[in-house]
């Protein structure tokens, strides 16, 4: 008998840390290799984590709840025998050692010290620690939450007030310093009456709100709007929208025509395909179109992958596929990784005008608000009763300016105004 262990894997390029939402074996399971054994959610996706091992479940050490750093251990597992898994894992520790005797042999790499995640942050503010004087082991110098813990524990912590006293010149004149108080992040306090309900906050719930807070703490939001006339869009799509189902055996929403305009859009000012890299704009050459699919407990952003590559019905199937696989809970850690613009379709449920926050690291956001109709006064003077939507662009005003934008938002309400029958093709 052979005891492995179960750490927390890489959900994904640039996450650094998982938390356990729901185990899904007790200790005395028996498990099969590749059965999933335990949910768990990061800032960009929620994933049930596969066993590596075929056994038995001997102790779980994480807790639900618990936030845990790429590679920490979460439980252990008993197997017959080690065979060409424990091969491949000491294949694997060789390599990593390896790697990290070369990596000391190099200049050390400092890209990543100020990308701090959610927990370091909460830590230390709680502790008052200040981070610009910690020294991180994570990749390119990222201060990991196991640093700050260590650091904690150890007593010798760096205080904001003393960086202030090394960094101050002495005075000529010893003056009394006034006293300095600290700030720490207590938990909100929030009175609660006879009758209330208090809901706890789940781990979809949290990495929601820390990306929807990194997002607007990090990227200076602003925002556009415009109405466009898509009567000729309407009438199309309602045409053609039952041969449509009968033939492929699902709904022609409008959606999928919003999308194929602006990746048309995107086309032409590839800008707004870009995202924020600390010094420099990374400019996307695929465009994978992230959809807002929501459902009574969260939101999640799925992705359509080579969106400029799809017709509309191809779109059309991406979008009804997606939302599928978020209704029943099935979505792939793959399905949330790589989009470069993200499509939100908040008309859905009536809505005429809102203000997106940007889906953190992309550049920009579009909002397809509720088709209504509104008495429009056309170019010849003459009033008459039209399908009008808002479109509401957010955008981060380190990487777009207000011009790009506004002509990538001209240039998709041109698109939109001029599809028909005549000239646009569902395949």
């Amino acid at each position: 008998m052979a005891t492995e262990k179960i750490t927390m894997p890489q959900l994904g390029e640039s996450v650094t840390e998982g938390t356990i939402s729901k185990w899904l074996v007790e200790p005395g399971n028996e498990i099969k290799k590749y059965d999933p054994i335990v949910e768990v959610t990061t800032d960009k996706v929620n994933a049930e984590v596969p066993s590596s091992f075929t056994g038995i479940i001997k102790e779980i050490v994480a807790s639900e709840g618990e936030t845990l750093e790429v590679g920490d251990l979460m439980c252990y597992i008993e197997t017959e025998a080690a065979g060409n898994d424990t091969a491949e894992n000491t294949n694997e520790a060789a390599k990593a050692e390896s790697e990290n005797i070369q990596e000391e042999s190099v200049e050390k790499d400092s890209s990543m010290k100020k990308r701090y995640s959610p927990a370091v942050l909460r830590l230390a503010q709680e502790n008052n620690i200040d981070l610009e004087r910690v020294e991180g082991t994570g990749k390119g110098g990222r201060i990991t939450r196991k640093d700050i813990l260590k650091l904690i524990e150890s007593g010798n912590v760096p205080r904001p007030e003393e960086k202030k006293k090394e960094e101050a010149p002495k005075p000529e004149k010893q003056q009394p310093a006034p006293s300095a108080k600290k700030e720490t992040t207590q938990p909100v306090s929030v009175p609660v009456a006879e009758g209330d309900i208090e809901i706890p906050v789940n781990g979809v719930r949290r990495a929601i709100a820390n990306n929807m807070v990194r997002s607007k703490h990090e990227a200076p939001h602003a925002w556009t709007m415009v109405e466009v006339d898509v009567t000729n869009l309407v009438n199309y799509r309602n045409k053609v929208k039952n041969d449509f189902k009968n033939k492929e055996g699902y709904s022609l929403t409008f959606l999928p025509f919003f999308i194929k305009a602006v990746v048309e859009g995107l086309k032409e000012f590839p800008r707004l395909n870009s995202m924020w890299a600390g010094d420099k704009i990374i400019e996307k050459k695929d465009i994978n179109i992230s959809i807002a699919v929501a459902t009574d407990e969260a939101l999640y952003v799925p992705v359509i992958k080579g969106a400029d590559e799809k017709s509309i019905k191809g779109l059309a199937k991406g979008v009804n596929e997606l939302a599928a696989k978020v209704r029943g809970n099935r979505l792939t850690n793959d399905d949330m990784q790589g989009g470069t613009f993200t499509v939100n379709n908040t008309g859905s449920f009536g809505s005429v005008l809102s203000q997106p926050i940007i889906n953190y690291p992309q550049a920009a956001i579009l909002s397809v608000e509720s088709i209504v109709k509104r008495p429009v006064v056309m170019d010849n003077g003459m009033i008459a009763v039209r399908d009008m939507v808002n479109l509401c662009l957010s955008l981060d005003h380190r990487v777009l300016d207000g011009l790009v934008a506004g002509r990538f938002l001209a240039r998709v309400k041109e698109i939109l105004e001029n599809i028909s029958e005549d000239n646009t093709s569902i395949y």
